[in-house]
């Protein structure tokens, strides 16, 4: 009799993030950090504020693992709010590994580019921000 394998759970085992970077109707400047489950593909997260720095960084990933579980890999560019203390000190903390991409290199984070690029075309390109709780509900239903 033959044993049916298993095959691991591969949600949660590698994360993808990195920022978009649009602009309220008065010209402020809003980035939003996305964040996506490479198995599924499933946005985890489109943080948007006008701000975030790696402290926020790292309190919306403790919010991320106690909603969807831990991650065991992310990779991400190497801007400040990735490469920051407060995201090293999280990593320690947790567990989870920071990859860094090479710089010049978004290839090598393609599934976020790919989200990141559908994002921009079909959402922030069609809509004209007016306030940042409207930029959050309208990134938000899509």
């Amino acid at each position: 009799m033959r044993q049916a394998m298993t095959v691991p759970n591969q949600l949660n085992m590698r994360w993808s993030m990195d920022f978009l970077h649009d602009q309220l109707r008065n010209g402020r400047c809003i980035p939003v950090l996305n964040v996506i489950d490479d198995y599924s593909r499933q946005c985890l997260a489109s943080i948007i504020d006008t701000s975030i720095r790696g402290v926020r960084v790292a309190w919306e990933f403790d919010q991320l693992i106690t909603w969807h579980g831990g991650s065991f890999s992310i990779v991400c560019a190497n801007g400040t709010e990735f490469t920051s203390m407060a995201m090293f000190d999280w990593s320690k903390r947790t567990g989870a590994s920071l990859h860094f991409i090479r710089p010049g290199k978004p290839n090598e984070n393609a599934l976020i580019e790919s989200f990141n690029r559908r994002q921009r075309y079909e959402c922030m390109n069609e809509n004209l921000f007016s306030t940042l709780s409207d930029a959050r509900h309208i990134i938000e239903d899509w």
